[in-house]
């Protein structure tokens, strides 16, 4: 099964770590999510489903693009972004200002360290897994074989890092800039959901 992830476009708070905010897209973020799916469909790419995370940075897009589309619209609840606890809503810079060490522990060691009271790595994973699995048996009981999930850089970095079997510590090294588009397989294995990566068509 194909999954495309399209990361959410520049929001009202995109300079800060939003989490579970549920912030806006400014006209740019709508343009630049707009912008990378048209190629995708002036290239004759269609998807059968369209799937995204319930904060309106993702939904209302992804609620525009189904009724164009005349595709069907799933919510995830379990798609949506890591929560950052006490730095939902701040800079990176301020927190960089008040607590350097802790903000380049996180930075480095996303699998040892966490935003104070935020959602720890390990449960932001297995909550994303239970998500996919949930959209895999979605798909598979539709026959659906493509879906565009529209979605958050977290997860998209999270994902991909899992595809390339990398350590979790790489995590923020990972490719997921604003309104782009990432495709991934999804995988039923013995162990559980996998992913694997694919050479964008386009």
């Amino acid at each position: 099964m194909q999954i495309d992830l399209l990361r959410h476009g520049e929001t009202t708070q995109s300079h800060t770590l939003r989490g579970h905010l549920d912030d806006e897209l400014t006209e740019q973020g709508w343009l630049q999510m707009q912008t990378t799916v048209q190629g995708y469909l002036d290239a004759q790419q269609y998807w059968d489903v369209i799937i995204s995370s319930p904060l309106q940075r993702c939904r209302l897009f992804a609620e525009n693009l189904a009724n164009q589309l005349q595709r069907p619209l799933l919510i995830n609840e379990n798609i949506k972004e890591m929560y950052f606890g006490d730095w939902e809503g701040v800079s990176t810079q301020r927190i960089y200002e008040t607590t350097p060490e802790l903000l380049a522990n996180f930075w480095q060691f996303p699998t040892q360290y966490q935003a104070p009271n935020g959602e720890p790595l390990a449960r932001f994973q297995q909550r994303l897994l239970i998500g996919f699995k949930q959209i895999h048996q979605q798909m598979q009981e539709s026959s659906w074989e493509t879906a565009l999930i529209v979605t958050h850089g977290g997860v998209i970095k999270l994902l991909t890092c899992l595809a390339r079997q990398h350590n979790l510590d790489e995590l923020l090294k990972m490719p997921a800039e604003l309104g782009k588009l990432y495709q991934l397989e999804l995988l039923d294995t013995d162990s559980g959901i996998g992913f694997m990566e694919k050479t964008l068509a386009p």
